[in-house]
């Protein structure tokens, strides 16, 4: 997956969990919120949960006003960018001029990530890190500062390293879809099932705990009580099933009930 805010210069090089830079981010800083303008972030399923709670507005509410579906290209999967203000500057809604953003603990992936670009994560067991970038924009300031960082640092620093783990089954679907040929497209029903699970926790909420969902599957009691009081499971909960649903990994762990 990438996520990036329009660069205007990307040095070719890759980062690994142990490089370093030098970096950092305050109000004294020239540019302060110049970032957060004529942007364009890509939001993962966790930020839309995270936001979403923090403003006290259901996943409905949240997406016709706060974001753009769209159509990830390369793997031909549902994605929701954040959608900017109509003013000049074309701003992001939740950032004003003197005290930044306003949701600034609940704030997006890769808000929390610049200056860092993500080209790829990966958690599998490989060894390998996954790979990162530098975004260098011409009014940064932040690059004169003296902080110096390792990647990882960075990440806990900025609570990606947790959100990224939520995030992995969402990855791994659209790896997985972008693995597939050209020719293999997934269905509008299937599109709209993803995009239901993945950016609506509220509805997929429902479609479990109100369809006959839970009467078609043979899912434990003990699963059914923790993905009814916890959103993160729940969306985990439906990572899983998509894989099992759209790409047959780990169907064992949903099986039809034989009345079904």
């Amino acid at each position: 997956m990438e996520q990036n805010c329009q660069p205007s210069g990307i040095p070719p090089e890759q980062m690994t969990m142990k490089s370093e830079f030098t970096f950092a981010c305050h109000k004294d800083v020239e540019c302060f919120t110049r970032c957060c303008r004529g942007i364009d972030i890509m939001l993962t399923p966790y930020d839309i949960l995270t936001m979403r709670k923090k403003l006290g507005i259901t996943s409905d509410q949240f997406l016709s006003t706060f974001t753009t579906p769209q159509i990830l290209e390369k793997a031909d999967m549902p994605v929701v960018t954040l959608k900017l203000l109509e003013d000049e500057r074309k701003s992001c809604p939740f950032v004003e001029d003197h005290t930044g953003c306003t949701i600034y603990e609940d704030r997006p992936t890769t808000c929390r990530y610049y200056p860092l670009g993500v080209g790829a994560l990966s958690y599998s067991d490989d060894g390998k890190d996954p790979f990162f970038f530098m975004v260098k924009e011409g009014h940064c300031m932040g690059f004169k500062e003296k902080k110096t960082w390792q990647v990882a640092e960075w990440r806990e620093d900025q609570g990606v390293d947790l959100r990224d783990k939520v995030n992995q089954g969402w990855l791994e679907l659209m790896v997985r879809k972008k693995s597939l040929p050209a020719s293999m497209k997934l269905s509008e029903q299937s599109k709209q099932m993803f995009f239901m699970v993945c950016y609506n926790i509220d509805a997929f909420s429902r479609f479990v705990f109100e369809s006959t969902f839970l009467q078609r599957y043979e899912v434990s009691q003990e699963t059914i009580e923790s993905i009814k009081t916890d959103e993160v499971k729940l969306l985990q909960f439906g990572f899983d099933w998509l894989k099992a649903s759209l790409f047959h990994t780990g169907k064992d762990s949903f099986q039809l009930k034989k009345t079904a």
